[in-house]
């Protein structure tokens, strides 16, 4: 009798340690053969979480594997976890997905928006400022002198392209009021920075903007476009090497394939699409991002 007692209060204690074994997921860890998904934070924390636990949702039941989303703090550490395969497959805007490639020889830029070929930044100002818009490249000129924040220092539509127009039209950052710009962090924080009259001008990405505008949430009495860029190719997801030897050669066409099969007609896919701001996703590789690359190493990000 002792000994029928002494074995079930053992099996009482090892049903906790059952329940984190490898094949669970709990708090913090990720369960054993997992995509594990990441982001660049370039977005509201909040957004981003509710739009990329439906993408894993989605993937989870087209791959057939486990699929987790894990977000990060800043862009800097998006690129780390993709490099030491923390994240395998990750949202990168045009500079760090380069970034990222560039430290992970096979790593692959494998779909983008259909938006992405042709992206945008625009460049804002506080009403108050007295800036009117403008269309031609020249007329950045107006901004010598002004307060002036970009979003992420290692965002491509919030500061890598932004600052290349500026450069073109003969504009420094030292030629900002107080000898240097700001840096917001990201394109929404820019938005409310601006409208708020801390700083006069901000550049951030066009979708971002767009859909704040759709959402009201941006008060047009105080703050409105003066610039929009020429078009550059932008936001992509760039996957691991490392997938391939846990879930197949084939994996990585498996996942674009993911994307590509994305359907308007079905609601829960078209849900997706509209989250990220996409009629549909399209092939891309890693020879699209070569002007980004250039455009890096002219102003220091890419060493």
């Amino acid at each position: 009798m002792i000994k029928k007692v002494f074995v079930s209060g053992l099996l009482l204690l090892m049903l906790p340690l059952a329940a984190c074994s490898p094949n669970s997921s709990p708090t913090g860890e990720t369960k054993a053969n997992a995509l594990v998904v990441g982001a660049i934070p370039d977005q509201d924390p909040q957004k981003l979480q509710r739009q990329y636990e439906k993408l894993a949702a989605y993937l989870e039941k087209k791959l057939g594997v486990p699929v987790e989303y894990k977000p990060v703090t800043d862009y800097a550490a998006a690129v780390t976890a993709f490099k030491v395969g923390d994240l395998e497959l990750v949202w990168f805007g045009g500079l760090t997905g380069v970034q990222a490639r560039l430290q992970v020889p096979g790593a692959e830029a494998i779909a983008q928006r259909d938006i992405d070929e042709k992206f945008h930044s625009v460049f804002i100002a506080n009403k108050k400022s007295g800036l009117a818009p403008f269309k031609d490249i020249s007329d950045l000129q107006k901004l010598k002198g002004r307060t002036f924040t970009f979003g992420s220092e290692s965002s491509t539509s919030g500061r890598l392209m932004p600052q290349y127009f500026l450069q073109k039209a003969n504009v420094q950052l030292a030629d900002f009021k107080g000898g240097q710009p700001g840096f917001s962090g990201d394109h929404d924080k820019t938005i409310k920075l601006v409208e708020a009259g801390t700083y006069e001008v901000g550049a951030l990405n066009e979708k971002v903007w767009q859909q704040r505008l759709e959402g009201k949430e941006v008060d047009t009495s105080k703050v409105d476009v003066i610039w929009r860029t020429p078009s550059y190719y932008d936001y992509h997801w760039v996957i691991h090497p490392k997938v391939k030897q846990e879930h197949g050669e084939e994996f990585v066409k498996k996942v674009q394939d993911a994307f590509l099969d994305l359907d308007p007609k079905v609601p829960e896919e078209q849900e997706i699409l509209d989250l990220f701001k996409a009629g549909k996703f399209i092939p891309t590789q890693n020879s699209n991002y070569t002007q980004i690359e250039e455009i890096g190493r002219e102003i220091g990000k890419i060493k």
